[in-house]
């Protein structure tokens, strides 16, 4: 009896240990689960490295600095070293769990409720719209206060961001009904350029490093899409589903 009963307690510890190492090999050198939020600061002014699993992507969900946080600027990520912030960036940041994809092949664009009221900017939002910089005092919460539709980024109670758009989203250009327009301010001056409006424009790739910023740099109306200030775009217009 002591034998059998000496066998079953080390079998039972076997698969004890066995379940252990498993579950250590799962997890070894990885940063927080995915869709964990850690933080992570540039006290010193220099570049600080934040351990975690960054395959998933990342998203910073909150600027606690009044250093601004921009992303590929004073904050970014890297596989096998995790979150970078720099110059008195300090955040909290979501790991992984949004199946990001593409982002290095998307832009940037500002969007602002400057007036407290909704403002729609509108842009091809097919390959997913992350906020990356929040340049307000008043807060910018994802579906309160800022979101995305087919129409383009909406904010609105006085949010005012910068938003990169995604590169992954699969966006075929022009289709039935539409077209893709180059619209250019090569000379830092409004240049408009004709096409049929009534179907709606909405931006899809902006080629400046000057910033197109709807109503303010770009924008149409019935004569066509106009630029300004060295914004250089390319946009889709007709029917706008």
């Amino acid at each position: 009896m002591k034998t059998l009963y000496a066998l079953g307690l080390a079998s039972v510890l076997a698969i004890s240990i066995s379940l252990l190492h498993a579950a250590q090999s799962s997890t070894a050198g990885f940063g927080p689960p995915q869709g964990q939020i850690i933080s992570c600061s540039s006290n010193d002014m220099k570049r600080n490295y934040c351990a975690a699993d960054v395959r998933g992507g990342v998203q910073l969900v909150k600027q606690r600095s009044d250093a601004p946080c921009i992303f590929n600027q004073t904050w970014g990520y890297a596989n096998g070293r995790g979150v970078w912030v720099d110059r008195g960036c300090r955040g909290d940041f979501q790991i992984g769990g949004s199946g990001w994809g593409g982002w290095d092949k998307g832009y940037n664009i500002y969007c602002a409720s400057d007036n407290g009221g909704r403002q729609v900017c509108p842009t091809d939002t097919r390959g997913g719209v992350r906020i990356v910089r929040q340049v307000s005092g008043s807060p910018c919460d994802f579906g309160r206060t800022w979101g995305y539709d087919h129409r383009g980024i909406w904010v609105d109670r006085g949010c005012r961001a910068n938003f990169e758009i995604g590169g992954g989203g699969g966006w075929q250009p022009g289709g039935p009904g539409v077209q893709v327009v180059n619209c250019s301010s090569d000379d830092m001056r409004r240049r408009m350029c004709p096409v049929n409006t009534s179907g709606g424009v909405r931006l899809i790739r902006q080629r400046s490093d000057a910033d197109c910023v709807f109503s303010r740099t770009w924008g149409y109306d019935r004569n066509g899409i106009w630029v300004d200030r060295g914004c250089r775009a390319d946009f889709e217009v007709g029917r706008i589903r």
